[in-house]
């Protein structure tokens, strides 16, 4: 079963994330990578990114709802851009049920 997100409902099997995303020259792939992520953009909740211009870099983390298959494909195609690193890690549990609003709620917590 893959995640997808209709009206504010979850999928059962989407799993709570961060990417981290190291862009070395900066100038010459942010370009690219911001517009892999607006692709993704459905499965980002958050992200911050830091310039570090003394080496011409910038150091991006995403926090995310998506299924594994999904966060593999970003974190693939992320990593596939020259001078791009990228680190994942999911939480163990999947999401049982989560409804859009302030009550929301998943089963399965550890």
């Amino acid at each position: 079963m893959y995640g997808f997100l209709i009206e504010g409902v979850i999928s059962l099997d989407s799993r709570l994330g961060f990417i981290g995303i190291i862009v070395e020259n900066r100038s010459a792939h942010a370009s690219e990578v911001n517009s892999l992520l607006s692709q993704y953009a459905e499965l980002i909740i958050s992200r911050t990114g830091i310039p570090h211009t003394r080496r011409g870099c910038a150091v991006i983390s995403l926090i995310v709802d998506a299924t594994t298959d999904e966060i593999g494909e970003l974190s693939g195609k992320l990593g596939s851009i020259s001078g791009v690193s990228v680190k994942s890690m999911l939480s163990k549990s999947q999401k049982r049920q989560l409804t859009g609003g302030d009550n929301a709620t998943s089963g399965n917590q550890h």
